[in-house]
């Protein structure tokens, strides 16, 4: 049994985006205070999410024959909104109090 090197491609960056998330949840879950967690899922979670949806895209565009472009704008606004969206919850908190980890 032969495996295409697209399916290796895929399956490497499915693993690869999984740990990236893996790690980001698990900073979510685990880090002290509002402004550490919030490093988890906009920089670790961002790049997994990434990693599966390129993953997507190179599935697609093999099977098919033709370049995903759904994919592409999914990771295209993956990485344009999340940075975003972490620097307004970092004002908001920042805003609401001086120590925003107090729990």
């Amino acid at each position: 049994m032969t495996v295409a090197p697209s399916e290796l491609l895929v399956s490497l960056l499915l693993l690869v985006g999984g740990g990236f998330a893996l790690v980001g949840s698990i900073g979510l879950a685990r880090l002290p205070d509002f402004m550490m967690r919030l490093h988890g899922p906009t920089k670790a979670t961002t790049l997994g999410v990434g990693a599966i949806v390129v993953g997507a895209m190179v599935h697609t565009s093999v099977t098919t024959g033709r370049l995903s472009l759904q994919e592409l704008a999914i990771s295209l606004f993956l990485f344009i909104t999340a940075p975003v969206v972490a620097h307004v919850l970092a004002k908001a908190a920042r805003a609401r109090s001086a120590d925003p980890g107090g729990d």
